[in-house]
């Protein structure tokens, strides 16, 4: 997740250097080292977590002497609370967030969360760095940002099973896979961009607008949610991720 939003950070004005033992590619423009000790002395005004969550009390801690006065620190690891992370960094003003896949495209959806010190200016700064990969949620509680993570980090999870399971069926009704695939996407991408134009009616209009009376869609749909089962599936669905990542913190 750190590659994919540092493709869509390095367009902005920022220098930005990655410590990364591993020396993976980063883009045209981005500093990196190896090691620590290969910025000794340099202070930053945002130091980014993004690292496993298992190894943040091992390789943050060191980190505090290179975040600048008035900097702050961003998380984008998973259960590892913004309180726990400012003790560890010696009170340092934490923002976690929490994006997912489509960021890598500029197309996520990334929850905000402020934690310990952080100020206006900080929140500022963080939901405009990461509107750089898509549009941002900003809540006041890290409760509320694993109900977040259900809905929307985990959530393109949900939608490529949706979308191959739909394709799969498909596929059954005499289509390749290429052909089930090409249906499947342009309908669910059409469609989505339909619902999320400027004005659009609401969800349930819209489907209400391609669902006549005794006719294909409504056999359809009765098939797919006539008894309430989708809809309970996807309650449960997220509740689980919601679950999860309040085990994980």
């Amino acid at each position: 997740m750190g590659s994919a939003l540092l493709s869509q950070w390095v367009e902005g004005p920022e220098a930005i250097t990655v410590v990364d033992p591993a020396g993976s590619d980063v883009p045209d423009g981005v500093t990196l080292v190896a090691d620590r000790g290969d910025i000794a002395g340099q202070r930053f005004d945002l130091v980014i977590a993004a690292v496993k969550p298992q190894l943040i009390d091992d390789i943050l801690a060191g980190y505090t002497e290179h975040l600048a006065p008035g900097g702050y620190v961003l998380s984008i690891a998973a259960g590892y609370s913004a309180g726990r992370l400012s003790t560890l960094m010696g009170d340092a003003p934490v923002i976690r967030t929490m994006p997912n896949l489509p960021a890598a495209i500029g197309q996520g959806v990334s929850g905000i969360c402020p934690g310990p010190h952080a100020t206006g200016d900080h929140v500022a700064h963080a939901e405009a760095f990461m509107r750089r990969a898509g549009a941002t949620i900003t809540v006041d509680s890290e409760e509320k940002l694993d109900r977040v993570t259900a809905v929307a980090g985990s959530g393109p999870g949900y939608v490529f099973e949706i979308a191959r399971a739909y394709a799969e069926a498909a596929m059954a009704q005499g289509f390749d896979e290429d052909e089930a695939r090409d249906m499947v996407l342009g309908t669910i991408g059409g469609a989505i961009a339909m619902a999320s134009e400027a004005g659009a009616p609401s969800l349930e209009e819209l489907r209400n607008s391609v669902t006549s009376k005794g006719g294909t869609t409504a056999a359809g749909l009765n098939a797919l949610n006539g008894d309430g089962g989708l809809s309970t599936r996807l309650h449960d669905t997220l509740q689980a991720a919601y679950d999860r990542a309040v085990e994980l913190r």
